[in-house]
């Protein structure tokens, strides 16, 4: 991964833009772009192209990111604090220990993406695919899960304390033995 590559050009002008503090940067590619550890507090990410990024202890807090394509990149110990992802595609993305508190993620594409330890409270998962996605260890308090079935997902020792579900108890129960708490 580097900044230099096939979409060279357009990358140079994210990174001149964004240090004149531009943050609009609607359905720009960035493929298998190196932005590990940058501050990229409120941009709007819209419709953009990260596959295959390195986004690790990448600041996303309060970014836009609906109906980007993430597939296959790192967001190891990122920040996404309130951030709107809805839409989003994350398969086969990284997000071990992410911090993904108050995020909105709506209609998004999470199959066989790591969420180990991931800290999803507070967050919106409604209608979110999760297919074969690891949440071991994932802090999902006061979440609200609306038609998401976390069944088809490795959930041990995830935290659901002060959770809401909607239509979920039977699926829950039947499927996912791990629980470490569930109070709603």
């Amino acid at each position: 991964m580097s900044l230099i590559g096939e979409d060279s050009d357009e990358r140079a002008t994210f990174f001149t833009n964004y240090l004149k503090n531009q943050r609009d940067f609607e359905g720009i590619s960035l493929h298998q772009a190196d932005l590990q550890g940058l501050n990229l507090q409120r941009i709007n990410l819209t419709r953009a192209d990260l596959s295959g990024a390195n986004l690790k202890y990448t600041d996303l807090s309060g970014a836009c990111l609906a109906q980007a394509n993430l597939t296959n990149v790192d967001l190891t110990k990122a920040h996404l604090v309130g951030a709107n992802l809805t839409e989003i595609n994350l398969i086969g993305a990284d997000l071990s220990g992410a911090d993904l508190t108050g995020v909105d993620l709506t209609n998004a594409d999470l199959r066989c993406a790591n969420l180990n330890n991931v800290n999803l409270s507070k967050a919106r998962l409604q209608e979110v695919h999760l297919d074969g996605a690891d949440l071991s260890g994932a802090k999902l308090c006061g979440a609200t899960i609306v038609n998401t079935d976390l069944s088809v997902a490795d959930t041990q020792e995830i935290c659901l304390e002060g959770s809401q579900q909607c239509e979920l108890d039977e699926t829950l129960s039947a499927h996912s033995p791990h629980w470490v708490s569930w109070s709603g």
